[in-house]
Parts: structure tokens; C-alpha cells; sequence
């Protein structure tokens, strides 16, 4: 059978590609790449862009844009602004597709940006205007509350014990390609979707 790279999150695909062309941690990853695609003079080189029904793909993407980092940046063929501004508008055109999707599907006018990677005011740009277009509000935090997605699982934690959820330590464990979507929320009351 094929064998699939792991899935990545938007973020680590951002933070990864950053350490591939040396740029800093400080203040974080994300926003050294926000600022290298800002640069005057960025061009946009296609990358692929895998977006499936409500299901993105960063793997790959992230695969290909090191290849071309590899190969154009010793020849001085491409710069780091051109790379980043190309990987920044690829991956928030799909994550602003399948939001956009998303909203149609279950009849929403209104979007959260949330995460480190919601920090982006480019993103936000993109967000806003596609939630514009739809007659809907974007509401896109600042950094104090982006930067580290550990106070929100804090919380979601405290709302779990709240409604009798524990978990022994020696049961639990860590996993950063844990799927969001498959955490059961005892706290939130079932009810049957229907389109607005």
C-alpha cells in the first residue's frame, strides 16, 4: 500500500520551513516569515495546493517548498521573500477556501481566527475579506492571546474536570498530530444541526 506523509498543522509547517532557510525563533518563526514575505519586490512562484473537500494537506507543499529553497536559494534564482510570500499566500488561500466552505455548509456568518498562526495579519487580510464577501464578521485576535495554543488546551482541560472528565497521569500522554476534531466535548450539549 502507498504510504502518506504525516499530517501537519499550518503552524509547524510554518515553523519548519523557517528553520530550512535559517530564519530566526526570535520573536517567533511564523512572524519572521510574515515579515520575509512583506519584503518589497516578493514574487509569487506556484506551489501545489492541496485542499479536499473540508481537508487541507501541508505536507507536501512544505516537502516541495524545501526542495525549492535547496535548489534556488545557493543559485540566487529565488530569495527568502520570494519563497515565504509564495508559502504564506498558498497555505492561507486553502485555509481560507475550506473556512469560506465551511460557513456555506453550516449556514455561519461569523469567523474566529485563533492559534499562533492567527497572529498573521496577512491571513487575517485574506480571512476578512472572504468573510466580507459573504456579509459575515471576522474576529481576529492579537498576539496575547494567539501566541500558544497551551492556554486554550488549559481551558478545554478545566472544562473537562468541570464536567467529570479526569485522566490518571500515568494514562496520559502528549501528541502534536492530535486531531482536534476527535477530542469528545462532554461540555457542550449534543443538538441536531440544521442549515440556516
Amino acid at each position: 500500500p502507498p504510504t502518506h506523509p504525516p499530517k501537519i498543522a499550518i503552524g509547524n509547517c510554518l515553523d519548519r520551513f523557517a528553520r530550512v532557510i535559517g530564519l530566526s525563533n526570535d520573536p517567533s518563526p511564523g512572524y519572521n516569515i510574515e515579515q520575509e514575505a512583506k519584503k518589497e519586490g516578493a514574487k509569487f512562484i506556484e506551489l501545489p495546493y492541496v485542499v479536499k473537500g473540508m481537508d487541507v494537506s501541508f505536507s507536501g507543499i512544505l516537502t516541495h517548498v524545501e526542495q525549492e529553497a535547496k535548489k534556488h536559494l545557493i543559485k540566487g534564482t529565488l530569495t527568502k521573500a520570494d519563497l515565504c510570500y509564495s508559502l504564506q499566500e498558498t497555505l492561507f488561500a486553502m485555509l481560507v477556501e475550506i473556512t469560506e466552505r465551511a460557513m456555506a455548509h453550516c449556514g455561519q456568518n461569523q469567523v474566529l481566527i485563533v492559534g499562533g498562526v492567527g497572529c498573521n495579519k496577512r491571513l487575517q487580510e485574506m480571512m476578512a475579506d472572504m468573510v466580507k464577501s459573504r456579509g459575515g464578521t471576522l474576529c481576529a485576535m492579537d498576539h496575547r492571546y494567539c501566541i500558544d495554543n497551551g492556554a486554550m488546551i488549559a481551558q478545554a482541560g478545566i472544562m473537562a474536570f468541570q464536567h467529570g472528565v479526569t485522566t490518571k497521569l500515568e494514562d496520559s500522554w502528549c501528541t502534536q498530530r492530535f486531531r482536534t476534531d476527535q477530542v469528545k466535548t462532554v461540555w457542550r450539549p449534543a443538538s441536531a444541526w440544521k442549515h440556516t
